[in-house]
């Protein structure tokens, strides 16, 4: 029996034209089964979910086709194409027999209401359950969904929540009803990836439960290896290829798919990404590389700690003092890439801001060699020195439309660091755009244009030109990649590999998936709860992991590839990411001081002072 059926599916936006965003989709959800819809932003997939809610704006008309319901508890059957969107009969279907999951917990749970309220609302609205009932019912939801504890998170705020437990508040949420059918927006893209999995393993785990049907909506070809049924491939609104998640992956024959399939960066990839859309960077704009020597330290970490004073006081009055980074070194040589990698809260971004001198160290140094080969404090740096440390280190945000004005056109986006450090006349900056625009792919064109009307892939790339505007030594790239699309993010790797290897630039490569590092970074440094935890080559570090938080991590990045899924019964990253509960002999008790031991040519990893040394160690 099938839960929901789409035939023919067309929907249109209607203003001063007809855009028609969704073209002839069919597709069926068994009961109990999982479909995932995959495609590019803009291909769709979402609008065909806002479809299936009721969702879609004032501007979208369902121009044709049908979206039949059937309800496994009393095999009616409705089309909810044909229902008003704000009839009676759709608001007794959503929330309530069919749920939804969005992309950002943040931005879709009240920030004024506690998390209690918030589930109970469904109870009380669905299901007539009076304000001690919902929170009974809450309490269940909560422990069906694995918070740690359900009592007590009923009264809390989404704000005091982590990532991953915002997202399980919202699962709680939308099972509040048990529905017949869920539907999952990009459930997992703003998660790290041993988060990614628990949330994976949980949607799988409650589905066993409670024997609904699950319409995933993503992009991400390894999560839907590992929990898809069926997959139905959508480009610019229609159906490209659809088929069990056995053929998708094993006999992959549209094009447009297998184009997707090889976008997707994997652990020991020999070849080259290739993007849907190849991007050509016009490399000679630059000028000559940058005056850095190769393999040489270029900026030194020396036993950073960064801590920071809490708001709320502790005990009689004591400041709360939370440490982010805890006696933390390593070097960045010279054109490499080193890969930052760890879960939210590590610390890796405390450490690169810290790089940066946005933050000052509470204890520890960080140096820059300078031209003349002497090492220099960053903290030390003042006035004109400052002033050519900042040209030197630029950042490449991890939103690239948050951290573009949306006021200013990207002409004055890019031309801003050239104003703010007075290089050059006003028609050598527009020559100095023209090129940055060039050098990473966008046509001069763009220029007038503002943020919101690029796509994401643009808007990166946009962010990039302004990096390199004031020609750096060093990119700081904070999670650069991780809110873009598998083809866009192809692109976005592409051109900093390119940019690298013809350019001379060092990067600090800050993410939490090790795939993508895997594909750019030169050697890796993995930290946890604000300790570096290993440090060695690329390839030493994924083929030959010491410590079990860098075990955790590799086994938590969902492949491409059905003959490797995840092992969700392995994968608990509550444990793997507490110090005093790691194995032996790499467990760090309190108060125990941490040092790096070698286990082969620049391969380090952190185990307590007093701890046996490993056999190979130097």
């Amino acid at each position: 029996m099938s839960v929901l059926s789409v035939r023919d599916l067309v929907v249109e936006y209607r203003g001063d034209g007809v855009n028609r965003v969704v073209d002839g989709v069919s597709f069926d959800i068994a009961a109990g089964k999982t479909v995932a819809v995959v495609g590019e932003s803009g291909s769709g997939k979402s609008t065909i979910s806002q479809a299936v809610m009721g969702l879609l704006g004032k501007s979208a008309v369902i121009d044709g086709g049908q979206i039949v319901f059937t309800d496994p508890a009393d095999n009616a059957q409705m089309d909810l194409a044909a229902l008003p969107r704000d009839g009676e009969e759709m608001r007794r279907i959503r929330g309530n027999r069919i749920a939804m999951i969005f992309q950002e917990p943040m931005t879709s749970l009240s920030p004024l209401h506690t998390i209690g309220d918030q589930i109970g609302e469904a109870g009380r609205l669905h299901s007539g359950m009076d304000k001690d009932e919902a929170r009974a019912a809450t309490q269940e939801m909560l422990a069906l969904v694995q918070f740690p504890d359900p009592k007590r998170a009923v009264d809390q705020y989404p704000f005091e929540l982590s990532g991953g437990l915002r997202q399980r508040a919202m699962i709680a949420m939308a099972m509040m009803c048990r529905p017949a059918l869920l539907i999952a927006d990009e459930p997992t893209t703003a998660l790290d990836v041993t988060i990614q999995a628990e949330i994976l393993k949980l949607l799988r785990d409650v589905q066993g439960e409670l024997g609904m049907s699950i319409l995933l909506i993503t992009h991400d070809f390894g999560v839907v290896a590992n929990v898809a049924d069926e997959v139905v491939v959508i480009y610019q609104g229609r159906v490209m290829e659809r088929g069990s998640s056995q053929t998708i992956f094993g006999n992959p024959s549209h094009p447009y798919l297998k184009a997707l399939l090889h976008a997707v960066p994997t652990f020991d990839m020999d070849e080259r990404l290739e993007p849907i859309r190849p991007i050509k960077p016009s490399l000679e704009a630059f000028g000559a590389p940058c005056q850095v020597v190769r393999g040489e330290p270029l900026v030194r970490v020396d036993n950073l700690s960064k801590r920071f004073h809490l708001k709320k006081g502790g005990l009689f009055g004591k400041p709360n003092v939370l440490t982010a980074v805890d006696q933390v070194s390593f070097d960045v040589m010279g054109g490499e890439c080193l890969g930052l990698v760890g879960e939210s809260g590590s610390g890796k971004t405390t450490v690169a801001l810290s790089i940066l001198r946005a933050h000052l160290p509470s204890d520890g140094t960080i140096s820059i060699r300078g031209g003349d080969g002497e090492w220099h404090d960053v903290s030390a740096l003042e006035g004109e020195a400052l002033l050519a440390y900042r040209r030197r280190m630029q950042l490449v945000f991890q939103d690239p439309f948050s951290s573009l004005n949306p006021r200013m056109s990207i002409n004055e986006i890019i031309r801003e660091p050239l104003t703010i450090h007075g290089i050059g006349t006003m028609d050598e900056r527009d020559a100095k755009v023209r090129e940055l625009m060039g050098l990473v792919g966008l046509d001069p064109k763009f220029l007038r244009r503002y943020p919101h009307s690029l796509s994401g892939g643009q808007r990166q790339r946009v962010g990039i030109a302004r990096a390199l505007a004031l020609r750096p030594d060093v990119l700081v790239c904070d999670e650069p990649v991780s809110a873009l699309d598998v083809s866009v993010q192809a692109q976005v790797l592409n051109l900093l590999a390119d940019l690298r290897d013809e350019l001379g630039l060092t990067y600090l490569f800050v993410s939490h998936n090790l795939a993508v590092v895997d594909y750019l970074a030169d050697r890796i440094a993995v930290m946890c709860r604000g300790r570096l935890v290993e440090l060695g080559p690329t390839r030493d570090v994924i083929d030959n992991a010491q410590h079990p938080y860098t075990k955790a991590l590799l086994a938590a990045v969902p492949d491409a590839n059905l003959d490797r899924p995840l092992d969700f019964d392995k994968l608990s990253a509550g444990r793997v990411s507490r110090p005093s509960e790691w194995p032996e002999p790499y467990r760090l008790p309190p108060g125990a001081t941490p040092v790096m031991v070698k286990v082969s040519e620049g391969h380090f990893v952190c185990r307590p002072g007093d701890a046996p040394q490993l056999k190979d160690a130097a």
